[in-house]
């Protein structure tokens, strides 16, 4: 009986070594010390368990590869489960993975006992999830690059886990921004074809002059500006998947040509005489109504039945329910550290705000919003401003300690601001040591230079740095 496979992704060879030896009796031990040796890894191999060190440090890499490859797998491979490998000065990182998608984490140095039983716990949970269609396992909050927990997207994965394994005609609908080419993908990435390429293709971004040439290539001399032969994206997509974005927007002509390769697989280039096979599937989208465009004669009644082979259709973000909230929360954590921002959340109006908020550009919009509040708040907590969102009712307290730590808040922006960011006056404006006045700062997520005017010193900064108070030693 063969073991399960067990990645093991550590620049540190020793620490490779000792996973090697101690876990080789219970389970397939497969080993990377870079990132892209982990992807090669996960492709060919297709282990259950991967342990990712957090702190993963390639050369002529970032230095938050590790949390960017825990994303890659979460994305493209979400049955296998990942252990998080941290030091303990750094367990906020294991934390902050585990909101990512992680399935546990244990930090250094490494009990080999302890580990076995995280990775037992891990294997049963995949195994759980394996042996469930995807719209029947516990909550699933991430499918590929998708996210989501409600009964709509429950749904949306179902079918693509059931289509994916099959070579048929998709045509995926829905608004703008609702995540139609995200589901195409995880249609590619899902199937068999996920070792080909994925071509992607906005029909409607095209001019109608160059789309035949685009989707079918052409040769050599066929028009004015044809130097050299060319392939068509159909040619480039052969072993993989064709998205055909905005189909609706294709012309009639084209339309004939398409319908021709569905068919029979086959395509013909601009100029060219000699058919070729072509082994490329193809998932298509619109926003549009094409049984309209059917009626107007502007879309082939035959073209639409051999692309509508299945349907799938994406729910708008206003009918998500409880998706809004664990949207907003990814984009807030994934954007807070790709700009490096220590934010804590949302305040509880915000989370009002984004639930009343109609969302006509759907998911797109909810990203570009938070993206934007992540790069312009002024302390730890994202406000109904931040997001150009209306009030819906005045903030209220939870508890007591949320009271206080408001009104601390509160107060802290008020003095830092009456004082243009100057940390000494601030301190002593409301009677604390300038050491205290930093730790409450740094508490609420607050920085002095976001108080000062631009382009002009702060008042008062060479008294900050001679430290009137005796705590510059302190602070530095």
């Amino acid at each position: 009986m063969s073991h399960p496979k067990v990645l093991i992704v550590d620049d540190e060879e020793s620490i490779r070594n000792q996973l090697r030896w101690g876990l080789s009796g219970e389970f397939d031990v497969l080993t990377a010390a870079t990132a892209e040796e982990a992807r090669r890894m996960l492709r060919d191999e297709r282990p259950s368990v991967v342990t990712l060190d957090v702190a993963l440090k390639t050369p002529g890499t970032p230095p938050d590869e590790g949390m960017r490859l825990l994303e890659e797998i979460v994305d493209r491979h979400p049955l296998t489960k990942v252990v998080m490998v941290t030091a303990d000065e750094s367990r906020e990182n294991a934390l902050s993975a585990i909101r990512l998608g992680a399935a546990d984490w244990y930090s250094k140095p490494i009990q080999l006992e302890e580990l076995k039983v995280i990775l037992r716990r891990a294997l049963h949970i995949r195994g759980i999830e394996q042996a469930q269609p995807p719209e029947a396992r516990p909550g699933p909050k991430r499918y590929h690059r998708l996210i989501g927990e409600s009964e709509a997207m429950r749904k949306v994965f179902g079918l693509i886990q059931r289509v994916a394994q099959t070579d048929a005609t998709v045509l995926v609908m829905g608004e703008n921004g609702t995540g139609k080419e995200l589901v195409a993908h995880a249609i590619h990435e899902a199937g068999p074809r996920r070792g080909g390429p994925f071509v992607p293709i906005n029909c409607g971004a095209i001019p109608e002059t160059l789309i035949e040439s685009e989707l079918f290539g052409h040769e050599r001399g066929a028009f004015t500006d044809a130097h050299r032969t060319r392939e068509g994206k159909l040619e480039i997509a052969t072993g993989g998947t064709l998205f055909l974005d905005e189909i609706g927007e294709i012309p009639t002509q084209v339309q004939v040509k398409l319908l021709r390769f569905l068919q029979d697989h086959v395509v013909e280039r601009v100029g060219g005489r000699e058919p070729l096979r072509v082994d490329a599937r193809v998932v298509a989208a619109t926003n549009r109504d094409l049984k309209v465009a059917m009626s107007a004669g502007r879309f082939r009644e035959d073209l639409f039945y051999r692309l509508s082979v299945v349907t799938i259709q994406v729910p708008p973000l206003r009918e998500r329910g409880e998706d809004l909230r664990l949207l907003a929360e990814y984009f807030l954590e994934f954007y807070a550290r790709h700009h490096k921002r220590r934010l804590k959340g949302f305040t509880q109006s915000t989370l009002r705000a984004i639930q009343a908020h109609p969302w006509p550009g759907n998911v797109r919009e909810l990203e570009n919003r938070v993206q934007r509040g992540v790069i312009l708040c002024q302390d730890a907590y994202l406000r109904p401003l931040d997001l150009e969102l209306g009030e819906t009712e005045p903030e209220s307290a939870r508890t007591l300690q949320d009271a206080r730590d408001e009104a601390e808040r509160q107060l802290l922006v008020e003095t830092l601001t009456r004082n243009a960011g100057n940390v000494t006056r601030a301190a002593r404006d409301i009677q604390v040591s300038r050491p205290t006045l930093h730790d409450l700062m740094r508490k609420h997520g607050l920085e002095a230079a976001r108080f000062r005017s631009p382009g002009i010193p702060a008042a008062g900064d060479a008294e900050d740095d001679a430290g009137a108070d005796g705590g510059a030693a302190v602070d530095a």
